[in-house]
């Protein structure tokens, strides 16, 4: 069993298979998560279930694994948290933070000698079981030469660079990902309308130009077989897509075309239930091809050509 001593906060759908892969690699986890079930399973997996966040920070190592920035600044801003984090302590941000709070936390926690490193992950629920994440670390060498043999037993670590930029090519990443699987999307349903196999295109177009991430994971893996099953939450998507559309008009890029995605995902999540998996934006696409948008361009017959104009029109989505 290895020295080290790790705290985890959050044990959800990502934060548990994660801790229980720390634990198999003969690390000692403390863990707590507000849900008492989480922590059962925790103790099943033979990790130190605890009743509260203070009792998981007495460790050489904090990860966390919350929802969002402001859980995080909650959470270690708590009196008795703040005091259990002796110095030296070293607390790693796994959760998908917001990239300017990560720099303001980390110099607050600075302060009292305690370290950084944002260290935000890819690779969804079948990654973290796995052990096969992508894991996006942000922070000073020093701080990461110290967590890359923790964050090794989850995945491959590649540094992103100073404190933040962890989070932040995490939400860039996301925009663009949730940007390519909305086209993808569309793309498939018109290539379906048009009688061409869906497994036909995908395999077309993996060997082609228009792949990605859309079309050689999500649509085979979680789209075609119906299960919208990828472990990851469309909410959690949208949060992401606002934190990469708001930390691009901070360093002066305008997000054009990210916020008329954002602005996309954000109708299909008005209408969707609370815990929808972000692949079920691909049913919802489909259920609304041919609805008018406010953007769509008007159809024109260009000079010295056939009027179109009665033709079927390619739609835009919301």
């Amino acid at each position: 069993m290895t020295g080290t001593s790790i705290g985890f906060i959050g044990l959800g759908r990502m934060g548990l298979p994660m801790a229980a892969r720390l634990i198999k690699a003969g690390y000692r986890v403390r863990g707590f998560d507000l849900a008492k079930d989480a922590r059962s399973r925790l103790a099943a997996e033979g990790g130190d279930a605890v009743d509260d966040a203070a009792a998981a920070a007495a460790a050489d190592i904090v990860v966390l694994m919350l929802p969002d920035s402001g859980v995080v600044e909650h959470v270690l801003g708590r009196t008795d948290v703040a005091a259990a984090l002796d110095e030296g302590t070293l607390v790693v941000d796994m959760s998908s933070s917001e990239p300017l709070r990560t720099r303001a936390l980390a110099g607050k926690l600075g302060q009292r000698g305690v370290g950084l490193v944002d260290a935000p992950v890819s690779g969804g629920v079948r990654g973290a079981e796995r052990g096969t994440l992508t894991i996006m670390v942000g922070g000073s060498d020093e701080q990461i030469v110290r967590a890359e043999p923790v964050l090794g037993t989850l995945g491959t670590v590649v540094r992103a660079g100073g404190t933040g930029a962890g989070h932040a090519v995490k939400a860039l990443n996301n925009l663009m990902s949730a940007t390519h699987l909305w086209i993808t999307s569309e793309a498939m349903h018109a290539g379906r309308a048009f009688g061409i196999d869906p497994e036909v295109m995908l395999a077309i177009v993996n060997g082609s130009s228009g792949r990605s991430g859309s079309t050689d994971n999500k649509w085979p893996n979680f789209i075609l077989p119906g299960g919208y099953d990828s472990g990851f939450a469309l909410r959690l998507m949208l949060k992401d897509m606002r934190i990469a559309a708001d930390l691009s008009r901070a360093v002066g890029v305008e997000p054009s075309l990210g916020d008329d995605a954002i602005s996309r995902w954000a109708a299909a999540a008005d209408e969707l239930a609370a815990d929808a998996d972000h692949t079920e934006i691909a049913r919802w696409i489909a259920d609304h091809a041919g609805e008018p948008t406010s953007a769509e361009p008007e159809a024109t017959s260009p000079a010295g050509t056939a009027d179109v104009s009665d033709a079927p029109a390619s739609r835009g989505i919301l």
